[in-house]
């Protein structure tokens, strides 16, 4: 499946509740939000922005040469914040919006091409993409967003909690997951039409989105199409702490 053009945006705050500033983490000699952005730069994107509420991370990814532009600081979710981004960069309805973080300098760029590609070739108004999960401590951890998917290839539901339920199964053991067991973890990566975008500011959050804390159930609480990816490529963790900040900087001193 051929991925169409895209625009890849990457929102990078300042704050973060784990590892303020990590944005700037210098990884290698470059920002750890640099490594994102030449990932994704390596996916087939037509352009990659930063959209970031600080001058200090404009200015730095503006000294490597990649595209920035500067998004309010007020915004509740990452997805409002893109579409600022998409809005100042006077992206068309019809256009096709990655939303790539800004603290996965490891992600596949293949992965990137892949939701792209999943949105334009689906009716839907988002993209998404997944991972089989198959050992029980990763279905059980509610740190671990799980979805599950219809007959046709979109998301039901997305849950921190153990969706869907094998309940013979479970009630035996929780040690192990049945044979042939549907489990699939949310990738936190996501392609968007820019008319979604233009209407997704104006939708009211859900009580599930509030409760759980996922802002993609506003979409589906508001009969948004969400298609899914199925990933089965390599899988290497974001930078929340730091611990995980010194993985990734010894993972990239060593060729990819």
């Amino acid at each position: 499946m051929a991925a169409p053009a895209f625009t890849v945006v990457i929102p990078a705050r300042m704050q973060s509740t784990r590892l303020p500033g990590k944005m700037l983490a210098d990884v290698g000699g470059k920002p750890l939000v640099a490594w994102a952005a030449e990932r994704a730069a390596a996916s087939g994107a037509a352009r990659v922005v930063v959209a970031t509420d600080h001058p200090d991370i404009e200015r730095a990814v503006k000294a490597l040469g990649i595209e920035a532009c500067m998004t309010a600081e007020s915004h509740p979710s990452g997805t409002d914040r893109i579409a600022e981004a998409a809005r100042l960069l006077r992206l068309a309805p019809g256009e096709i919006v990655v939303n790539v973080q800004g603290d996965e300098p490891l992600i596949d760029p293949a992965l990137v091409g892949r939701v792209a590609a999943e949105l334009e070739a689906r009716q839907a108004s988002i993209a998404t993409a997944a991972h089989p999960i198959r050992d029980a401590a990763t279905f059980f951890d509610p740190n671990v967003v799980k979805v599950v998917l219809g007959g046709d290839g979109c998301a039901q539901y997305f849950s921190r909690a153990p969706i869907p339920y094998a309940r013979d199964a479970f009630a035996a053991s929780r040690e192990r997951l049945p044979e042939g067991f549907p489990a699939l973890r949310h990738i936190g990566i996501y392609a968007y039409w820019v008319r979604f975008l233009q209407e997704y500011t104006n939708l009211e959050p859900t009580i599930t989105e509030r409760f759980e804390a996922l802002e993609q159930l506003r979409a589906l609480g508001h009969r948004h199409r969400i298609a899914v990816a199925l990933w089965d490529g390599p899988m290497e963790p974001g930078v929340d702490t730091a611990e995980d900040l010194e993985r990734v900087r010894k993972r990239l001193s060593r060729p990819l």
